[in-house]
Formats: C-alpha cells, structure tokens, sequence
C-alpha cells in the first residue's frame, strides 16, 4: 500500500511536550503504511497501532488538556471533545471492524485512511489554534460580516493545509458542476431540536489527489478507498473549524454524514435555503463551501455513512462513479418544466448539467467544459444567438458543439438559426424519442 507521511516544519505549534508527541504519532504511521504490504505483519501492525493510538489517547491527550488548561486556553472545552470523540467512538469502532473482518486489507486500508486524516487534520487545525498561529478572530460578528469571515478562514485554512493561495471566484455559486466533483454533505443539529443545519464541502477530484494525495504519499491519478477516507476525515475537521464562525450553528454536532451524486447536491439548491455558497480556485482545482440554513430535514436519498458501513459505502461511491462516466450534456433554458423534461429524457445515458440563463451557461461552460449544449433560442435577456457569440468569441470554448433548441419551425427561423452556424437545431414540440434520436446520432456522428 503506498503512503507516508512526512513531518514537516508546519505541524510544530512551539511546544514542546505537544510536537514530541505528534512526530511520535507520525512514525507508528509510517511503520503501519511499511507493514501493509507484509501479510504477516498487517495484522501484528494494526494491534499495535490500535494500542498505540489507546495510549496516545490516555496519555497525550491528557497532557494537551493540561496545558491548555494552564494558558487558559479559551477553547479547551471544544478540543477536549474532539480527543474524546477519537479516543472513545472513533477507535474503538476502528478497532471493532479489524477484528470483526481478521484484519482484512479494506479494513486495515480504512484504519490507515482515518487515522492519517485525522492526524494531519487535527495537527494543523485544531493544534495549530493552541498557540495562536490559527486562532480565528471574527467570531460575533454581524451578519453582514459573517460571510466575510468564513472567506478568510476557508482561504487560511486552504493555505495552512496546502500551501495554497486560493481566490474566491463567486460568493453566490450556484451548484454548478465543475470536473469531476466529490459531494460531501455533513448534517449538524441537537437532540432538543429537530431543525437541522447541513454543511456541503464540494472538491474537484484532481484537488483531492494533489493535496491530500501528496500529504500522503500516495501516488494516484485518481480517487481510492485510503484516500477518500483521509479526505472525509481531514474534511469534517475543516467544516468544525468554518462552523464556529457561524453562530447559528452553536451548540450542534454532527448527526449524519453522505456522499452524494452531483443530482443528489444540485437538489439542495432547488429546493433549500442558503446561508453561505462560495467557490475558490485553488490553483489544483476547484473547493466549494456551502451551508444551509435550519430547517426541517428530509430523508436524503444517499445512505448515511457511519462505522459500520464506511467501507461497504466507500467502494460502492468511488464503483458508481467510474460506471456512470458520461458524455456531458449542458441544458440552457429559461423554463424549469423544459430543463427537467430534458434531463429526465437524457440522464440515463448522459451527464446532464442545467442552467437557467445565458450568463449561468457560461459559467457552467468555463467550470466543466460540456461535450454538448443543448441551447434554447428564444430566452429573454441573454438569448440563444448572445450566448452563441459569447462561446464562440472565447477560444477555450469555441469547439464545444451548440444545438439550438426552439419552439418554432417556420422557414423564417430556421434561415435565422442556420445563417448562426450552430451545430443542429431541435424542435422542442418532437416526441421525446425523437428528440433523444437525433442526439444520439450526433453522438454517433461526432
């Protein structure tokens, strides 16, 4: 199995009695990722491991605690929950699955996956907070300026993580597809409440790979079981951290976790409330943070993910998304029963992305570059002949094919359509089965 962390000058906080720790943390890691590979020692590696990680958690954690104490430290209460967290449901659930499998390789792959994300996360993050290098100064701010906040701890956070120089691109982003997208939705709430708050952590899968893919190690060009659990793990930390820049959200702790389909994320934004919905470049690929506001929560379609079926859910998300690899369609129309009829004629067979207006088109276009775009003519403001000159004129888009889509036939409209040049135009009033006939055999032709 490849992977190894290495120490590097970041994850000092400048004390003492908490760094000897970490770096003790980061060797019995390495040790397991060298002994893997080595059937006979996997299992020995593991219990070891599983010991170590006990001890660390009676031990160290109890030293940490002490010493936050003896500062003051103004957070002690909020870190004290996290180690218990690991020490007491974390592990022991780790530990009950290895045993209950013989210690098989997606088991000890899942153990290694957890405890290097949450070593790496929980070092950075929350440790770093100890001695002020990542404290957070805008909590009780105005509303106004809460969303100014979590900007800048998300570009600090991207930074302190990765050392990257992240740029906020849109403050008001749409659930618009970008690459290949990991959908992360994690639910907060209380028991005496039954509102809930949900937090989406959408990443560009090349991201992942060259960011917490390379703090590993791991040599990938694409997403596996190990990597996926580092990156929910170092990911949940990440949202902790943005939330207590959100007041609402005080006092809530996470109820459910899922992996979702890009439809099962872009339902959110039809039907829900948002607080916050920001994209950054970071310059590896595209982040997106997005919170929704309280309110009543409705049975998802994704299965929640907890100890029990991490590994099951695991490797049925990352199978689903290598079979369902499409050619990617891009519908544009104004009317909401149009874009729905569409998707739901092609979504069997192709990927098929919505935008409602012209400027949400080309958005979509520079974000995900589609195989097809199935454009309606005759929008208002922006219309079909605007948006065709806008792709056009960009030479990063000019190859992308254009069908006109149009509610009218006559020889004066379709001279017009014609003299444009796209490349087809479609009746909306056809059959359905045509409509999926004719694009079909574009396809098939191109």
């Amino acid at each position: 199995m490849e992977g190894q962390l290495v120490w590097k000058d970041e994850y000092n906080i400048g004390v003492d009695i908490i760094d000897r720790e970490h770096k003790r943390l980061f060797k019995i890691i390495n040790k397991l990722f060298r002994f893997t590979d080595e059937k006979n020692k996997s299992q020995w590696a593991c219990q070891e491991g599983i010991k170590f990680f006990k001890d660390h958690a009676v031990n160290h954690f109890t030293e940490e605690e002490e010493y936050m104490a003896s500062i003051h430290y103004e957070r002690l209460g909020i870190h004290m929950h996290i180690h218990s967290e690991f020490r007491e449901r974390t592990l022991p659930a780790l530990e009950e699955e290895l045993e209950r499998t013989d210690y098989c390789a997606d088991s000890v792959e899942h153990f290694l996956g957890v405890c290097a994300g949450w070593l790496v996360g929980h070092t950075l993050m929350e440790d770093r907070a100890i001695t002020g290098k990542g404290r957070s100064r805008w909590m009780g701010l105005l509303p106004g300026k809460e969303q100014t906040a979590v900007k800048k701890v998300i570009l600090r956070l991207m930074y302190e993580l990765f050392h990257l120089e992240s740029c906020v691109i849109s403050d008001a982003y749409g659930g618009e597809k970008f690459g290949r997208g990991v959908y992360h939705r994690l639910v907060y709430g209380t028991d005496q409440e039954e509102e809930k708050c949900e937090i989406f952590l959408v990443f560009e899968e090349k991201l992942l790979i060259n960011t917490v893919g390379k703090v590993m190690g791991i040599r990938t060009n694409k997403l596996n079981s190990l990597l996926m659990n580092a990156a929910r793990y170092m990911a949940r930390q990440f949202a902790e951290q943005v939330r207590e820049h959100m007041p609402d959200m005080n006092g809530y702790e996470l109820k459910e976790e899922n992996l979702l389909t890009y439809e099962q994320f872009q339902d959110v934004f039809e039907h829900e409330k948002l607080q916050v919905s920001l994209l950054f470049d970071t310059g590896e690929g595209y982040f997106s943070y997005c919170t929704v506001a309280k309110h009543p929560l409705k049975k998802g379609s994704a299965a929640p993910i907890s100890t029990h079926n991490e590994i099951s859910e695991i490797e049925k998300y990352l199978m689903e998304r290598e079979v369902h690899a499409k050619r990617k369609v891009l519908v544009v129309d104004d009317s909401p029963t149009m874009r729905q009829a569409l998707k739901n004629l092609l979504c069997e067979d192709y990927d098929v992305s919505l935008a409602r207006s012209g400027t949400a088109a080309i958005r979509c276009m520079i974000l995900d570059k589609p195989d097809l775009v199935l454009l309606d003519y005759e929008m208002p403001v922006c219309d079909g002949q605007q948006v065709l000159e806008m792709i056009r004129s960009e030479e990063t888009m000019a190859d992308i094919p254009i069908i006109f889509l149009t509610g009218r036939a006559d020889p004066e409209t379709v001279k017009k359509l014609v003299a444009l040049k796209p490349d087809g135009y479609l009746v909306k009033y056809l059959k359905p089965v045509q409509i999926k006939q004719k694009i079909d055999q574009f396809f098939e032709k191109n």
